[in-house]
């Protein structure tokens, strides 16, 4: 089988070693399966004003737009996570902003008409918990984009771009521990206040979430060559 390629963009060592533990667990892929490549950078906002952004986060977004323009056009498989929303979102030219970004916690949210029609998502509930956590979302999908996934409070939570390209607002790649080593590694990054600590750890613990990893594994079983 050819190997799958995780690019990361988280810079410090310990939530990114995690992070590559994660999805090993969750697509059930060998260390030799699943290549990783860091990018050094994050977390970056795809709606940073670009005298904001720094010299990596503007080295990166310039890879991935490059790397995004033979995906998008040959329909290769990809699956963006969380910062993937936002790069395949400004891509295919779709508004992001802080209109829905939404704390760091647990959320339920909805499959769509086409959600219920996918292959990663056959087998969940219509409703399932996910985990959130972003200071920016997309507020107009753009046209070339089929919703799959809405929330209440943010209504883009994963799209799909063609048959084979897709993307999530929430975290499939994470579990309660996973989340809350970022929540204490990005803690002075604004994501809450600096009093909120305890709450937000609290906060990703108020539903159970046993659904979303099955999408990574849909997603490798489906794509496997």
């Amino acid at each position: 089988m050819k190997p799958f390629l995780l690019l990361g963009t988280r810079a410090e060592d310990v939530p990114a070693d995690e992070e590559y533990r994660l999805f090993l667990r969750f697509t059930g892929l060998s260390p030799d399966e699943l290549v990783r490549v860091r990018m050094e950078g994050g977390p970056f906002n795809a709606s940073d004003p670009i005298e904001k952004k720094s010299p990596a986060q503007r080295r990166v977004e310039a890879e991935i737009a490059a790397l995004l323009d033979e995906v998008v056009a040959r329909d290769f498989p990809f699956f963006g996570a969380c910062y993937g929303v936002g790069t395949l979102g400004a891509h295919q030219g779709a508004a992001i902003d802080g209109t829905y970004r939404e704390p760091i916690s647990v959320i339920e949210v909805d499959k769509t008409g086409a959600g219920h029609d996918d292959p990663l998502l056959a087998g969940l509930p219509d409703r399932f918990a996910a985990f959130v956590g972003h200071k920016e979302a997309i507020s107009a999908l753009p046209v070339t984009a089929t919703l799959l996934v809405r929330g209440e409070a943010c209504p883009v939570q994963m799209f799909r771009v063609g048959r084979n390209v897709y993307a999530t607002q929430f975290h499939p790649e994470c579990d309660v521990e996973g989340i809350s080593t970022r929540v204490r590694a990005y803690a002075d990054y604004g994501y809450f206040g600096a009093d909120e600590l305890e709450l937000t750890l609290a906060a990703v613990r108020r539903l159970p979430v046993v659904h979303t990893g099955s999408i990574l594994r849909a997603f490798v079983e489906r794509y496997a060559r």
